[in-house]
């Protein structure tokens, strides 16, 4: 039986019309999709008063791990830093991947903003993922100096798998007692391996932005059976037993979209272990809505109430 859905915003549902959409992810598609072109970042950079600079950090297993650092120039010394995660169903993507949203930042919060390029699955499973976005991490603040960085407020953030990354890498971050964390931004996050919710199973079935069945290749590529029982919650981070001591954290999603419950329920536990979580769910809202269509009224809305977050804990753009 077809569950009913929430219904989509009508401005995202007229530009979500236009698009092709997909109905199966498999190994010969993502092969396809791997072929198209990288999201050029030079576009984004014309006109804005940012530095960038290159360099790679080693993985545990000496793998070398891409970083791109956007710096404003003029700057102030002691800046917050974003570091961001891409998302692509742990499957796809870059460190160029939807990093306008991270660069807004940049613009309002004078931000340096730090982009991994983990390594993606099938090619590697397991914690490797979240471990080469946690080794990333820890360079950045280990040369918080150089890069003119405030290591005291060092954002971790993400969108859709790197939205699930981040809370992995957070946990990381608890658990190991390093590197301290001054709040997480998990946009609309893939954080649960098991397809339980409500909203999984509403978004199953036929084309769309990413379903269930979708959903179930990304997890399947980096875990394997999805019924294993020894899936660390640095993958999945639903599974984490404990959410006491992390960050002050922001969650948004929509709610016609696979993740919407599981991110919800993840707010909760945070709020049910003393922590600080703001939720927003975007009525209507599909999965990457405001990275797709930043132009809707609803994407507007929801890049500027992350925005307004962040400089609540941040503070706003310094230069000197």
């Amino acid at each position: 039986m077809t569950l009913a859905r929430p219904d989509l915003d009508p401005e995202l549902s007229a530009l979500l019309a236009e698009m092709p959409l997909m109905s199966e992810l498999g190994p010969e598609v993502l092969a396809q999709m791997r072929q198209l072109p990288t999201t050029p970042v030079e576009p984004l950079l014309e006109g804005r008063a940012a530095d960038r600079r290159e360099v790679t950090v080693p993985a545990p297993d000496g793998t070398p791990i891409p970083l791109s650092i956007f710096s404003p120039a003029g700057r102030a010394a002691a800046a917050p830093c974003v570091f961001w995660i891409h998302g692509g169903g742990m499957v796809m993507g870059d460190r160029f991947s939807n990093i306008d949203i991270p660069l807004e930042w940049l613009d309002l919060l004078g931000a340096v903003v730090v982009s991994v390029d983990y390594r993606l699955a099938p090619e590697v499973t397991g914690t490797t993922l979240a471990e080469d976005c946690y080794q990333g991490l820890l360079w950045t603040v280990e040369h918080a100096a150089e890069l003119g960085i405030d290591p005291a407020r060092v954002v971790v953030a993400g969108a859709s798998a790197g939205g699930g990354l981040a809370a992995g890498v957070t946990l990381m971050a608890r658990d190991r007692g390093t590197p301290a964390i001054a709040a997480q931004v998990l946009i609309c996050p893939m954080l649960d391996h098991r397809n339980v919710t409500t909203s999984s199973r509403q978004y199953s079935g036929g084309p769309g932005v990413w379903t269930r069945e979708m959903n179930e290749f990304g997890w399947r590529s980096v875990i394997g059976d999805p019924g294993a029982e020894d899936v660390s919650a640095y993958v999945s981070p639903a599974l984490a037993d404990d959410l006491s001591g992390l960050p002050t954290t922001y969650i948004d999603a929509g709610t016609a979209e696979v993740f919407r419950d599981e991110d919800v329920d993840y707010a909760t536990r945070i709020w049910a272990a003393g922590g600080q979580a703001e939720l927003h769910v975007w009525a209507g809202g599909f999965h990457a809505f405001d990275a797709l269509y930043p132009e809707a009224r609803i994407s507007a809305a929801a890049r500027r109430t992350r925005g307004d977050w962040l400089t609540r804990i941040l503070g706003p753009a310094s230069h000197v």
